[in-house]
């Protein structure tokens, strides 16, 4: 570990493209996507649909588009979607379902496992009332963020997508780490989204592109989300120079995930070995883990600036809470020398 770095532990959004992305950024193939006909775009638009086993996919500029442009395209003005409490929809999206769709959202608890109980969707699902908004949507995020990065299981997502076909209801899942969630279930990505009509998934995380996402459906929901990501200022020209780096993260950089989780498991065992810091290890399943501070005469705020000053970045997240997500540019030695420095408080 060089101390001329940072050890950079805030998100796998801070990943840097590789030699190989930005050898393929310089060469890449180019042309207006605003007209479909950007090459580079097109093919890795047909390679993530495949690779995902839905019709179509659409390159945007963040998941957070996405997931709004599918929820404007799944829900009418004045319904409504549940989603989990904890969900990133609900609390990172700036509010944008409603602000721009007048999309109302029904907030059901995010269980430990990330899930939402299965009879609290039942019950939660609208009655044909004049009193009531109707329910269009229900959307899911697998990884799940905030509850440890939990890996939602194949067997869930039916059950949802079962539910809510009998009740003929679409369901969304916000995808931004699904190819995590493959990883730690060993599933293999078709297999775990086959249940649900849409879903987007980040290229800029573990994948470590620079730039996008994707947003994958049928043909027919693809083609309005098209009009929707013009209108939401989302169409992009030469966005050949984005897609080229995403072909390359989908190419070479899934493997790339097995050592993250690898390292953050390595560092929750450790972290589980300091007697002031607490962290419920059994929840630790991919490349997300939260932990405490409990100690007589160091706050979390404390905490995160003594880190700093030896180059590692974290937040906390609320009081004497922080969370440290592993990626591409973190190393075992990496690990290592944070757990060093954790344990020299």
């Amino acid at each position: 570990m060089s101390l001329k770095k940072y050890i950079d532990l805030r998100s796998d959004t801070v990943t840097q493209p590789s030699q190989l992305m930005r050898e393929n950024i310089m060469q890449a193939q180019l042309g207006d996507d605003v007209f479909i006909e950007d090459p580079t775009v097109n093919a890795l638009e047909e390679q993530a649909a495949n690779l995902l086993g839905k019709e179509k996919a659409l390159l945007v500029p963040s998941g957070t588009m996405g997931n709004l442009i599918a929820v404007l395209v799944h829900c009418p003005r004045g319904t409504e979607v549940i989603l989990g409490d904890c969900s990133h929809t609900f609390i990172y999206e700036a509010g944008g379902i409603s602000a721009f769709g007048g999309v109302h959202s029904h907030q059901l608890k995010n269980e430990k496992n990330g899930t939402i109980n299965i009879d609290s969707i039942q019950s939660a699902i609208r009655q044909d009332n004049v009193h009531y908004p109707r329910t269009s949507l229900i959307c899911l995020e697998n990884t799940q963020n905030m509850c440890f990065g939990s890996p939602i299981n194949s067997e869930y997502m039916r059950d949802v997508y079962e539910l809510a076909k009998a009740n003929h209801i679409k369901v969304h899942t916000d995808g931004a780490r699904i190819f995590n969630a493959s990883v730690a279930l060993n599933v293999n990505i078709k297999e775990l989204v086959q249940h649900t009509d849409s879903i987007t998934f980040c290229l800029s995380k573990g994948l470590s592109s620079p730039i996008g996402s994707i947003l994958c459906g049928t043909k027919e929901f693809i083609n309005e989300a098209r009009r929707i990501r013009k209108a939401l200022g989302g169409g992009m020209r030469q966005a050949g120079i984005i897609a080229s780096a995403g072909k390359v993260a989908l190419n070479e950089n899934i493997a790339q995930l097995q050592i993250d989780h690898n390292n953050t498991k390595y560092l929750a065992e450790e972290i589980n070995k300091i007697s002031f810091l607490n962290i419920e290890i059994e929840r630790v399943k991919t490349n997300i883990l939260y932990f405490s501070i409990e100690h007589e005469s160091i706050n979390g705020t404390d905490f995160v600036n003594m880190m700093h000053e030896k180059k590692i970045k974290f937040f906390e997240v609320s009081k004497n809470k922080f969370r440290l997500v592993t990626h591409s540019g973190i190393s075992r030695s990496d690990v290592e020398y944070v757990i060093e420095m954790f344990n020299q408080i």
